[in-house]
């Protein structure tokens, strides 16, 4: 009550916030006629002047209200348009690292001209993040114009790039693209073997177009870079055959859940059988460093229990073949994730196919969050306020409308049953269409279309093909003559181009669209029809008189088409159903009444669909058939409204809980990600590592003395002997540690100063061999391979460890707490072996010469879209991630990598001058064989 009253007296807070942005709007409206008055050049001129500025020490504020007006002076020349004052203030909003959100027809891609514009001033370069690859080509074309009229460049990050190409559009002012491509080239940089590779300069400022739509809906599943892995064929062969010694007692099995997990007792018998075979090594099977290990005898106990063989899948050709358990149809080419595919397989004792493994990932919340200044727009964010705030710490400004909202939205129609629900719609698509009314169908998903489709072709509708160039003329006809339209579109929203065109015709009097809640991003709805789509697709061809008598009919057209839609009212808004969230249904409203434009909307409900069954519509349904509701009539009333409201907001409440618990878990990688990939960069742009392999030859040392010699103990209480074979295992080095040990007065530091010396000295003898120069380059590629190694199998293990770190919860630990506690041990694990693995190596490392290695195998994009579960990027093939300068990595004994790298020129008649020579490489002879095969069979 109070709040309401202050609410009345002193406005709201974004009433108060819009007020502080007016003195700046009329200080760049004052600027307009100065700005006018000046020559194309001496504008363009402009930003050379605001660039000096900032370079010299102001702040983008300090010259907000000038680049201002010059933006919206180089629109109205560049583009014809002039930016409204509620356009500056969605601007200022936008500049200042907020959502602006305002309704479709507002402008939102010319208003972001201007944030844009201002920020790339500073040099550091602006990224603007579209839906798709046809919006990002689209609009930086079209808005393109005003910036290259201004004197800043532009680029485009679209599918298909090479690096080369994405590098320059990286380095222009501004660049356009789509979120999956920026978030893909950040992974594939923190991939790459030198600086020079890597395309992205920075994360300086973005903006986010339909920002609810990345940052919330896409923001489900994160983008993934994966690549085949080594062989483990073995691995689950042997946890298979230990999955039949389980008695029944075992393991707990849910068929109607489909669940199965181990018993307290099933856990100890799987302990000691995996111990029997070899498999566990050290410490139980729920320790950290085991994790991999649980998660393959959970796939394999999956595979033994759940799944059935001629049921959920068959045995054919060798193959494990998937069967739809819906259509009992074979799914070739269809694969199990997460192993259990593999489980499968050595079941039934097929051939293993080799798994995916994730080479890089992250969320798009840990993505965009590496900007220094994010900004979004959109029609509708603020139902989702508190998770932009939460997350992203972005606040979300509701611009004014230009022109003050005449749409008129209508209480919802709810019905009994689904069928009565779709007649009652046909019947208001038949009226709407018979008086000239533009009608839009939304629908929550491409079935439903369908379904409504089918449903309007046998009131005797007919589809639109447009396939075919003469698709909407029947519509021009039906429209000129006045008369109802038999015709319909259905818009496809995986075909962004034919969408954009489905959509701009959509305003024609009495069209019939039918779209998915989804659809229709990007291009405004404009009663009457759109003019620049007609025009390039009627005037294609036509030249001269003809092409401009063509363009004065469409004009003309135009006009008395929006005219007579107008006179009907407006777009018609029609939802088939509500959605789970009122943002989705917001969107939807908002295609209607744009710029001051008459508009109507309503939603059709019945008990039936899925929020009303949700919400217990099974007691309202025998409510309503006692009070007499007779079928084909609907309840409509506000409350009806309000309570559907409440049920939708308490939806998005529980799913945005899920979504911020994901990123708790994700933020524990996420730390760990930003350190390596951090000391990735730091050692790329080091001309020399070899301080730092130094230093971790050292830390080996003291770790290796540490382990075999205790604190304060006696040399008879040391393990020389262990030490010894260590010091041979890890340095390459055959010392008498056990004769020092036995040296009078000998303690463990002068111990570990002598093995220092004598890895130091073999180390320096190593250097001159194969000289300072090469060794530096190997060093470098040791240190980069191992640690790219080593972070791969990191994160396979940190994902099977938050599949199964839940189960802590039953002992009263909090699963989240107990993550962070063992990822922290994992990484510092991975530290250790990092010193360890790149110490062992370069003690072993033979440089010689060979022939590069083929390419790394294919690496794979993977975005799986939320709804559908479909990998929206297929990356078609290999990164272009392989070694640098055409030197590969060749693998010596013990599965190290070992890095090679040309030596002087060899004399083909003078094996002294060879060197060692791998036995695999081409004989430096000449005679175009193996060297095992020719010269290296006689050594």
């Amino acid at each position: 009550m109070l709040g309401a009253l202050a609410k009345k007296i002193f406005g709201s807070a974004n009433d108060r916030r819009l007020k502080t942005y007016r003195p700046k709007v009329e200080a760049i409206n004052a600027l307009e006629p100065e700005l006018q008055r000046l020559s194309d050049d001496e504008l363009r001129a402009r930003t050379a002047a605001f660039k000096e500025q900032v370079a010299a020490g102001a702040t983008l504020d300090d010259i907000l209200v000038p680049a201002f007006a010059t933006v919206r002076e180089g629109a109205r020349r560049a583009l014809g348009q002039r930016h409204f004052d509620v356009q500056l203030i969605g601007g200022m909003v936008l500049h200042e690292g907020a959502i602006a959100e305002m309704r479709t027809g507002e402008g939102k891609t010319l208003v972001a001209t201007l944030a844009v514009y201002l920020n790339a001033l500073a040099g550091r370069g602006v990224h603007v993040v579209t839906v798709n690859d046809y919006l990002a080509r689209r609009d930086a074309e079209w808005m393109g114009q005003v910036y290259r009229f201004l004197g800043l460049t532009v680029g485009i990050i679209v599918h298909g790039l090479d690096d080369v190409e994405r590098q320059a559009a990286y380095a222009c002012d501004i660049t356009y693209g789509t979120n999956n491509e920026y978030g893909f080239d950040y992974l594939r940089d923190n991939m790459k073997y030198d600086v020079d590779q890597m395309v992205q300069r920075g994360h300086a400022y973005a903006i986010v177009d339909e920002v609810d739509s990345i940052l919330v809906d896409e923001a489900r599943t994160p983008l993934i870079i994966s690549g085949p892995i080594d062989d483990r064929s073995d691995l689950y062969t042997a946890i298979d055959r230990l999955i039949p010694d389980l008695a029944r007692t075992d393991y707990d099995l849910d068929e109607k859940q489909r669940t199965v997990a181990l018993t307290e007792t099933g856990n100890e018998r799987i302990e000691e059988l995996l111990e029997g075979a070899g498999l566990l090594k050290e410490g139980t099977l729920y320790d950290a460093q085991n994790a991999t290990l649980v998660h393959h005898v959970n796939q394999a106990l999956r595979a033994h229990t759940l799944f059935q063989r001629d049921k959920d899948y068959i045995v054919r050709n060798d193959e494990v073949v998937i069967i739809d358990e819906f259509t009992g149809r074979m799914m070739p080419g269809r694969r199990y994730s997460e192993g259990l595919h593999q489980a499968l397989e050595a079941k039934e004792r097929v051939t293993i196919q080799p798994e995916n493994q994730t080479l890089a990932s992250i969320t798009f919340q840990n993505y965009f969050r590496l900007y220094d200044k994010l900004a979004g727009m959109t029609g509708t964010a603020a139902t989702e306020a508190d998770e932009f705030a939460d997350i992203y710490n972005l606040e979300v400004v509701e611009v004014p409308t230009n022109r003050p909202v005449a749409r008129l939205d209508e209480d919802d129609e709810v019905y009994r049953t689904v069928e009565e629900k779709y007649q009652a719609i046909i019947k208001d698509i038949e009226t709407s269409s018979a008086k000239g009314q533009p009608t839009l169908v939304g629908t929550t998903s491409i079935e439903k279309s369908e379904l409504l489709a089918k449903l309007l072709s046998q009131h005797g509708f007919t589809q639109i093909d447009f396939g075919d160039p003469q698709a909407l003329q029947p519509v021009y006809k039906a429209a000129r003559e006045g008369k109802p339209q038999k015709h319909f579109a259905v818009l496809n929203a995986r075909f962004h181009e034919q969408e954009a065109f489905i959509v701009a015709e959509a305003g024609v009097p009495g069209a019939i669209t039918i779209a998915t809640n989804m659809a229709g991003r990007g291009t405004d709805i404009k009663l009457g029809g759109n003019l620049e789509m007609r025009l390039e697709q009627e005037c294609a061809g036509l030249e001269g008189d003809a092409r401009s008598r063509r363009e004065a009919e469409i004009v003309a057209e135009i006009e008395r088409f929006k005219e007579r839609a107008l006179g009907a009212g407006g777009l018609y808004v029609m939802g088939t159903e509500r959605h789970e969230s009122r943002r989705i249904d917001n969107q939807l409203r908002g295609r209607s009444g744009r710029q001051g434009d008459p508009g109507r909307s309503k939603f059709f409900l019945s008990l039936q669909d899925d929020l009303m069954r949700i919400f217990g519509s099974d007691r309202m349904d025998g409510m309503l058939t006692k009070l007499g509701l007779q079928e084909g009539e609907a309840i409509v009333h506000p409350w009806i409204n309000k309570a559907i409201e409440r049920a939708q907001a308490k939806v998005e409440a529980r799913n945005f809980d899920m979504r911020k618990n994901i990123l708790k878990y994700d933020n524990v990688m996420n730390d760990q990600r930003k350190v390596v990939f951090e000391q990735r960069k730091d050692f790329m742009r080091q001309e020399s590592v070899r301080e730092t392999v130094d230093e971790m030859r050292h830390g080996v040392v003291d770790d290796l003395v540490a382990d075999h010699i205790p604190a304060d103990a006696y040399p008879e209480q040391w393990d020389a002997a262990g030490l010894k074979e260590a010091v041979a295992g890890v340095l390459n080095l055959d010392l008498p540690v056990d004769q020092w040990a036995k040296e009078e007065g000998i303690a463990d530091e002068e111990m570990r100063e002598r093995l220092r010396q004598a890895a130091d000295e073999a180390y320096a003898a190593r250097i001159e061999k194969n000289s300072a120069e090469v060794m530096t380059y190997v060093e470098k590629q040791v240190l980069l391979q191992s640690l790219d190694h080593l972070w791969r199998e990191h994160l396979v293990t940190l994902d099977h460890l938050r599949q199964v770190i839940g189960w802590r919860g039953y002992a009263q630990r909090d699963p989240l707490n107990e993550y962070k506690s063992e990822a922290f041990q994992l990484f510092e694990s991975l530290i250790g072996r990092l010193r360890e693995q790149v110490t062992g190596q370069m003690m072993r490392i033979e440089v010689v010469f060979q022939q590069p290695e083929p390419e790394l195998p294919d690496m794979f994009g993977q975005h799986l879209d939320p709804v559908t579960g479909e990998n929206e990027f297929d990356s078609g093939g290999s990164t272009g991630i392989g070694s640098p300068s055409g030197l590969g990595l060749a693998m010596l004994p013990g599965g190290l990598p070992a890095a090679d790298a040309l030596l002087a020129d060899r004399d083909p008649s003078d094996p002294a001058s060879w060197g060692k020579v791998n036995r695999n490489e081409p004989c430096p002879c000449g005679s175009g064989k193996k060297y095992k095969h020719c010269h290296g069979a006689f050594a």
